[in-house]
């Protein structure tokens, strides 16, 4: 086999690759020597701006088909008819941890999507839990740095964690869930995953319900306890990484159904609960799940930098036919994400081939920071212009609708949507069996034993509040493994 040279990154061949132009066997290096100088800069280059949350993650490209017909909810071309498929690009991930933490982590996992349809990239970007900690964007920055490390001391913090907790107890459902063993998954392929938002779809009649995305994993639910994950975040901090490294590689390749719940517009005006809200689920009693399709893995990038690292997903990136809805923390991230990857990668990420639209993009957006023009070249850069054609199609007109409101107001996220305890009473008494309940607490009472500090009691009969009102049991379980006393105010406190 023909062997290829050794060049430099304008193509240029060199030899010298691991001896410095020198004076002399021993003398000073030469500012001369570029390739050096080449070598070493993009050496120190080689990173880019870690993501603020998710940034230990692994990925994988695959196949999603359509095997049930839902054409009568979205006019979206994916799902106009049954035997439809499309390529796709998954990232998994821990939340709060750095990229070099440990991926069986106490905590959510981002279950992040790209669809590559013939009417645009759609990301859904969720995670392995149908709800989230806070219910609006606002909070979203505060809400992180608890779950990050104390400014003083660069130290994970149960107490900022609980103190928040106790402060928002809109966050009760989803501490209930990361608590339990779903918060240490057995590595990605065994836990299912969720829009978690509420999203819309909208048909060829030009009309929309309401939707939340699930997606079932076809490997079966299988989570850590605690004592394992801890062993194995010692043993291989990576295992996740490496066990769907090693599933697709050997042809096992992962699995899940995917499955829709839907809503009329009319059934959420009588919703008993904000139907936008993402701390609160809607029951499949209710709303029962509607099989849609089925996602396969089967492909691992050939480089995990290019395609994992550089992947970039938003909520935004929307396709004809499903669009957003007044969830509060769904409007903030269709912001929020976007700008993120136009800091950690670059204005032009959309470019890179793991984020790129394999169909068509025709716009005006042009230069910046590594600027590709293969596709536009010289074509004008303004619109309206006599020389393009490229034109506006009007089936693609966004959906037009009227709001209930036209007051302004910063209103209060919790008027008339106070109910923070009845969805985690039900997750307690009637979704966990009782070795759930039981490893519940256990992990409850082992992370609220490291809250420190002259605040300590405080934070913690706040939060034994919340869960008296939630559960009586598992208030009384959780107050007497941690050795406080039960008065009459707190039990006042949790009627």
């Amino acid at each position: 086999m023909d062997s290829k040279k050794l060049t430099l990154s304008n193509g240029a061949p060199y030899f010298e690759h691991q001896d410095s132009q020198t004076v002399g066997p021993r003398g000073p290096v030469l500012l001369q020597d570029f390739i050096l100088q080449e070598n070493l800069a993009h050496f120190v280059r080689e990173r880019i701006p870690e993501r603020i949350v998710h940034a230990k993650g692994s990925g994988a490209y695959g196949t999603f088909t359509v095997t049930h017909d839902i054409s009568q909810y979205t006019k979206a071309k994916l799902f106009s008819k049954v035997g439809n498929s499309c390529r796709m690009f998954a990232r998994f991930s821990t939340v709060g941890g750095e990229k070099g933490s440990a991926d069986t982590a106490r905590d959510p996992r981002g279950f992040a999507l790209k669809f590559y349809t013939e009417d645009g990239n759609w990301d859904l970007v969720g995670n392995n839990t149908p709800v989230f900690f806070i219910k609006d964007a606002k909070k979203f920055p505060d809400f992180i740095h608890t779950q990050k490390r104390v400014p003083k001391t660069n130290l994970k913090s149960a107490t900022m964690m609980w103190d928040f907790w106790s402060l928002n107890p809109e966050s009760l459902h989803q501490v209930l869930i990361l608590m339990s063993d779903r918060g240490t998954p057995h590595g990605y392929r065994h836990m299912h995953g969720f829009g978690s938002h509420t999203f819309s779809m909208i048909n060829d009649k030009n009309e929309r319900v309401w939707v939340k995305f699930h997606f079932k994993t076809k490997q079966g639910v299988k989570n850590f306890t605690e004592e394992e994950a801890v062993k194995m975040a010692g043993e291989n901090p990576d295992f996740a990484q490496e066990d769907l490294c090693n599933a697709i590689e050997n042809g096992d390749f992962p699995k899940w159904t995917m499955y829709i719940q839907v809503m009329t517009e009319e059934q959420a005006k009588d919703f008993r609960w904000n139907p936008f809200d993402v701390t609160k689920v809607w029951f499949h009693d209710d709303f029962p799940l509607i099989e849609v399709g089925e996602m396969e893995l089967n492909e691992i990038p050939v480089n995990y930098f290019a395609h994992v690292e550089q992947s970039t997903f938003s909520p935004s990136n929307l396709i004809n036919g499903i669009s957003f809805s007044p969830d509060k923390m769904l409007q903030g991230r269709l912001f929020s994400y976007p700008d993120a990857h136009r800091y950690r990668v670059g204005v032009n990420a959309h470019q890179l081939e793991v984020n790129r639209c394999p169909f068509e993009v025709n716009n005006y957006q042009r230069d910046g920071y590594m600027a590709d023009s293969s596709h536009y070249q010289d074509k004008p850069n303004y619109h309206p212009n006599s020389f393009d054609d490229i034109k506006a199609d009007s089936s693609y007109k966004n959906y037009e609708y009227e709001l209930d409101s036209a007051h302004v107001a910063s209103y209060n996220r919790n008027d008339n949507d106070s109910d923070h305890y009845t969805q985690p009473g039900l997750l307690y008494s009637k979704a966990m069996n009782a070795e759930d309940r039981d490893h519940l607490i256990k992990n409850i009472v082992g992370s609220m034993s490291g809250i420190t500090g002259p605040k300590r009691d405080e934070i913690i009969n706040r939060q034994l509040c919340h869960f008296f009102r939630a559960n009586i049991e598992l208030g009384m379980k959780v107050a007497s493994q941690l050795n406080v006393n039960i008065d009459a105010n707190m039990m006042n406190h949790s009627k």
